[in-house]
């Protein structure tokens, strides 16, 4: 029965409980060993957590601990740092008893190991927070003093003490000696306003900011005062600085108003300048808004022309000379109307940019101080920058503050989840090519720095993502967002020659990519391969199920794969994939975007080679892959395509996991 006990006690309790047979060293331990520190239990030996103890603390738990058993004692408790399993070490109280036989000779220890890291830290943190609140209490400027409501003859809660004050309220409020003084001692004359002013703050728990002159020392005051929680210490907090000078100059240009009339009359015209200013700068943002809508649905037709002309010109027409005299002038009329339609685009956005040569890598890392401020310390700031990034022309202002609205936006998205969450800044090289250019109005082909922002906040539906760009649009309760942020993203990126892209799905987080133009003249750290070899394509046999939700991306996936040379299958969701491939045993590969409602791409994945083990998969995504990564939905050495990609880009990774072993 009592070893029945000592079981379910090893059972319940959270301490490591350690158990050591001291004849031969022999130690069982419980399951916390494994849940407070990560190592598994097979480890049976004193000499193995002798081992695991650091080693500035390791001599003295042990010549401790062998006092104890050697001098005939019952007891023993240290605190030393123990070795977790991930390297890293725990703050630990342990504590043991010796057991003995009747002649006194030691035969087990059994003990329990408290890990007190979370104590420590929490600790650690109090205090550096009371230092800089100490500090801060002692060096600033303005006048701060904490005061504790009192019953006194005049009702309940009618008088109120001063239980704490900084060096600078005597200089601001000219009162010395305030802690331990009542409010109707000091100022009897006026204690009733300051006594109902702030027994309002704490009776409502509303902050309030005003000003009132200390008659007693003739000081006129600029004030604000806020409850101390919880209510029940009846305490409010109140910080306040001397205006005097500024409120007697105010009061004499009130008089200088009064009295000149030529003041008054430039004070009128003012104003009438600043609302003819107004309108007008209304009346813009109306007229950009008004183009943009036109421009927008005119881009899409636009996008529906050229495509359909390249696809006239690759299928059709390769050998026709006069009808691909008209194609190429179709063509060309097209592109002149999409480059008209990018100005219109542009038409409330432009602003005088400074283009120089940037290292990107060097501007994002600079940028960490002030991305972390920002972020706040609930979320976790990570950047992946590439090595041999090639050299960006841009304006450095305008792109740094282009990232940061983007990590501001990233922080609100994730503020509207759990308040914690990762940020992912990417950098890397990216070769845009004529095929995806095509479809991109005003876009040039060629080499661009890609940054990619990623968070792991509610993300955004299809709907939302289309107008994520429009000026004055924004998701955002009043008060938080102008909804011009993207918007002055798009305005230069498109200004200084770049491109920006926006993948999200609800739930899922979202990646916005930007791509820079490479600095002209700078020569290729790599020659890439420009065009994909016939051994590229496949031979008319194989197949390949296309597993896409968005109709047009599917749509485009299977022409593209069928161009290749490829059979293709589609379907819309995980749940017509695996009846497709149930039925079609000779599918060859599957090709997914890994983020789908219902089953993902990766659960899709795993279930899939449950069924057929040989069956090879590439998943796509519109999220960078380290974003992908970090955000636990792909685990490393997937094969991974990324949105956008070209139909070479498609040829080649289809081809490579094709013919892998």
């Amino acid at each position: 029965m009592s070893a029945e006990r000592y079981r379910l006690a090893m059972l319940a309790t959270n301490d490591a409980i350690w158990d050591w047979r001291l004849a031969d060293g022999h130690v069982v331990w419980n399951q916390s060993l494994r849940t407070l520190f990560g190592h598994a239990l097979d480890h049976s030996s004193a000499a193995w957590w002798l081992d695991h103890i650091h080693p500035d603390d390791r001599a003295r738990v042990e010549a401790d601990i062998h006092a104890v058993i050697d001098g005939n004692g019952t007891a023993w408790t240290g605190e030393y740092r123990f070795r977790r399993a991930d390297g890293s070490y725990a703050d630990v109280f342990d504590r043991g008893s010796v057991l003995r036989e009747a002649d006194g000779r030691p035969v087990r220890m059994i003990g329990a190991m408290l890990d007190q890291s979370s104590r420590k830290a929490a600790e650690a943190a109090l205090r550096d927070s009371e230092q800089q609140y100490q500090a801060l209490f002692e060096r600033i400027d303005e006048g701060f003093c904490v005061i504790e409501f009192l019953d006194g003859p005049h009702g309940p809660m009618s008088d109120y003490v001063h239980v704490s004050a900084n060096p600078a309220y005597l200089a601001n409020a000219g009162i010395a000696n305030v802690v331990g003084q009542k409010v109707r001692e000091m100022v009897p004359d006026e204690a009733g306003a300051w006594v109902e002013t702030y027994r309002e703050v704490l009776l409502t728990g509303e902050p309030i900011r005003f000003e009132r002159e200390l008659v007693a020392t003739g000081r006129y005051l600029e004030l604000a005062a806020f409850r101390i929680e919880p209510a029940e210490r009846r305490q409010v907090a109140v910080l306040f600085q001397d205006v005097t000078a500024r409120h007697r100059a105010e009061m004499a240009l009130r008089e200088l108003n009064d009295t000149l009339e030529r003041r008054v009359q430039a004070e009128v015209a003012e104003r009438l300048k600043a609302e003819d200013a107004l309108r007008q700068s209304q009346k813009m943002e109306a007229v950009g808004q008004l183009t943009g809508g036109i421009a927008h649905d005119f881009n899409n037709m636009l996008a529906v022309v050229i495509s359909s002309l390249d696809l006239l010109d690759r299928k059709f027409l390769s050998n026709d000379t006069r009808a691909m005299r008209y194609v190429d002038a179709a063509r060309n009329g097209a592109r002149r109307a999409a480059q008209l339609t990018q100005r219109l685009l542009a038409f409330s956005r432009q602003q005088p940019l400074k283009p120089e040569t940037l290292d990107v890598n060097r501007l994002v890392a600079g940028m960490s101080d002030l991305l972390r401020h920002s972020l706040g310390a609930g979320l976790q700031l990570e950047t992946v920058l590439a090595g041999g990034l090639w050299r960006a022309h841009a304006d450095p202002n305008q792109l740094e503050n282009a990232i940061l609205n983007l990590a501001v936006n990233g922080r609100d998205a994730m503020d509207e989840t759990d308040g914690a969450g990762r940020l992912t800044i990417e950098t890397a090289n990216c070769h845009l090519d004529e095929r995806y250019a095509a479809d991109q109005v005003g876009l040039q082909p060629g080499q661009y720095v890609m940054i990619a922002v990623t968070d792991t906040g509610s993300g955004m539906s299809p709907e939302v993502v289309a107008k994520a760009f429009d000026p004055f649009f924004t998701t955002k309760e009043v008060g938080r967002g102008t909804g011009l942020g993207l918007s002055q993203v798009y305005g230069f990126v498109k200004q200084s020659g770049g491109h920006v892209r926006i993948y999200s799905e609800p739930g899922q987080g979202t990646t916005v990519k930007l791509y820079m133009p490479r600095r002209p003249g700078a020569a290729p750290d790599e020659v890439e391969a420009e065009t994909v070899a016939n051994a590229l394509h496949g031979d008319g046999r194989e197949l390949i199920l296309v597993v896409e939700d968005e109709q047009a991306v599917r749509l485009m996936s299977v022409e593209a794969l069928e161009e290749l040379g490829y059979r293709v299958l589609e379907t819309d969701g995980a749940e017509g994939a695996l009846k497709l491939i149930d039925a079609h045993p000779d599918i060859d590969l599957m090709f997914t975007d890994v983020v789908m409602p219902g089953m993902n791409g990766r659960k899709l994945a795993d279930e899939a080679r449950r069924r057929r083990p040989d069956l090879k998969v590439l998943f796509t995504t519109g999220y960078t892959r380290n974003a992908v990564v970090h955000n636990g939905v792909l685990d490393h050495g997937v094969n991974l395509i990324g949105k956008p990609f070209t139909l070479d880009e498609l040829a080649a990774r289809v081809r490579e996991v094709l013919d892998a072993a």
